[in-house]
């Protein structure tokens, strides 16, 4: 994600190490190089230019403090200027009294929007909140289906009509409104707290398309509207955005298929040019990647700095807090034993996939690209990982010192791996085991250190390329020579 824009701000604000003070020279070399990487992004010409001027001003003549370097100096400027290019966000959704209260979705097809819709019933569904989906993109073929699919999916009801479905353009007049106010007192009844309304979507925007939003806008007046975008499409997206809200007063933004936004464009450009903030990012295809906007977690990721904050408070929503505490406990006595090993490893695989996870912590943002670059290899060696962990006895992962070679030759046949696989998995356990003790008595610092090392060591084993073995740098194993005579 962003990983070009990223390795171009850097080598631009690197320029400036080394350097006593802040020139007007060494600036207007520094900010030629972030306008360039802007533009390279895809972002807004004119926000480009706002933004560069802006970061300019501020940095112009600035003497460098004592404990700065002018690099991190500039560093500091261009994060500010980033966070309030996107910012300030509020993604709370306020609820009204007495309920329910209605959420309309909008946007063009193929943005992902139907799918958005589950995703925001699981979100306020995981928060405490009661939501149901209604069915009104009534011309779009299998919309109504696909809809019914994810609401059962999410664990949620969908309100649908099927009489009103018809083929495109012969959906009768008023059809869209009947079916979202048939939903709103389908809630009301119901004990629903929140409706979440799927309004029709085209290919491109069109007068047929908004009159039929502007009557359901007008009609049912929804207390929220929300657009739905695709961020890959850059600035077209921001144009639709733009035409949209000249149409409906939207409320907010929800960026979708943004773990495969590699420029960054559309996020960088949105808020600027439509007014409006993104609320929402879709950072996957599964139905609880739907992610918080948080606008100074984002300038960080984009300045390579990670997102801590935002890393702990997806933990905290997705992580089963009892056996977090459980664990936590059993870490100060000094004991963690494989299970806990490979439970703690089960929630991790909670956050999505380890590159973005990896890139959210400071400092591991090189090691987040190799995961990255081997996403899928890694999954498919955690899973190898399992395997080799279902194929244990209970005595043997009490006990990981029992595992001569005959168990080990039996564990890696009932796994479907090679023997050596299950001795570096050990190994691997045991490198975790000896750090977690380690955090016994240690302070925050300590504990931040030791799980660098941990995330670090393990993970980048399995990023290597060549299964759970570790490799030589260059990512292969040295080739042998045949031709030696074998020693007597």
């Amino acid at each position: 994600m962003f990983d070009a824009l990223t390795d171009r701000l850097s080598d631009a604000l690197r320029s400036l190490s080394g350097k006593g003070r802040i020139s007007d020279e060494n600036v207007r070399d520094a900010i030629r190089d972030v306008r360039t990487a802007l533009l390279e992004a895809d972002v807004n010409f004119a926000v480009v230019n706002d933004f560069v001027k802006a970061v300019a001003e501020k940095a112009q003549g600035q003497e460098v403090i004592k404990s700065l370097q002018p690099g991190q100096l500039m560093v500091k400027i261009v994060y500010d200027e980033l966070v309030n290019l996107m910012g300030p966000v509020d993604t709370k959704i306020y609820t009204v009294s007495p309920g329910p209260t209605v959420i309309m979705m909008c946007g063009l097809q193929g943005s992902g929007k139907t799918t958005t819709c589950g995703k925001l019933a699981l979100t306020l569904k995981n928060k405490g909140l009661n939501p149901m989906l209604a069915a009104a993109d009534l011309q779009r073929p299998a919309a109504v289906e696909q809809l019914r699919v994810i609401g059962s999916q999410v664990g949620v009801p969908v309100y649908t009509d099927d009489s009103k479905i018809a083929p495109h353009g012969h959906v009768a007049k008023g059809a869209a409104v009947a079916v979202c106010k048939a939903a709103i007192k389908y809630a009301k009844d119901n004990g629903r707290d929140i409706v979440i309304l799927d309004t029709a979507g085209r290919l491109a925007i069109d007068e047929e398309l908004m009159a039929e939003l502007r009557d359901v806008n007008a009609q049912v007046a929804p207390h929220q509207v929300f657009l739905v975008l695709d961020a890959m499409t850059g600035q077209d997206a921001v144009e639709s955005a733009k035409r949209f809200n000249e149409q409906l007063e939207i409320d907010g933004l929800i960026l979708t298929k943004f773990d495969s936004d590699t420029r960054g464009g559309a996020l960088l450009s949105a808020k600027v040019i439509t007014g409006k903030p993104v609320k929402y990012l879709g950072i996957g295809e599964k139905l609880d990647r739907l992610e918080e906007f948080r606008p100074e977690g984002m300038a960080q990721r984009i300045l390579g700095m990670g997102d801590i904050v935002g890393l702990v408070n997806e933990a905290m929503e997705k992580f089963d807090q009892e056996q977090t505490a459980r664990l936590q406990e059993k870490m100060e006595k000094g004991q963690f034993t494989l299970d806990d090993y490979m439970a703690q490893m089960t929630q991790v695989k909670k956050l999505g996939p380890m590159g973005k996870v990896m890139g959210m912590i400071p400092g591991m943002g090189e090691l987040s690209k190799n995961l990255g670059q081997n996403e899928g290899l890694i999954e498919s060696q955690m899973g190898r990982m399992h395997a080799i962990y279902n194929s244990m006895t209970k005595k043997e992962r009490r006990n990981p010192d029992l595992l001569d070679g005959n168990r080990r030759r039996r564990i890696a046949t009932g796994a479907g791996v090679q023997p050596p696989e299950v001795s570096q998995f050990v190994k691997q356990f045991e490198m975790t085991r000896g750090v977690m003790r380690s955090f016994t008595g240690m302070g925050v610092g300590g504990k931040m250190k030791a799980m660098k090392q941990i995330m670090g060591g393990g993970l980048a084993g399995l990023a290597q390329g060549t299964g759970m073995l570790r490799t030589k740098k260059g990512g292969h194993m040295e080739k042998k020579d045949r031709n030696k005579k074998k020693k007597r």
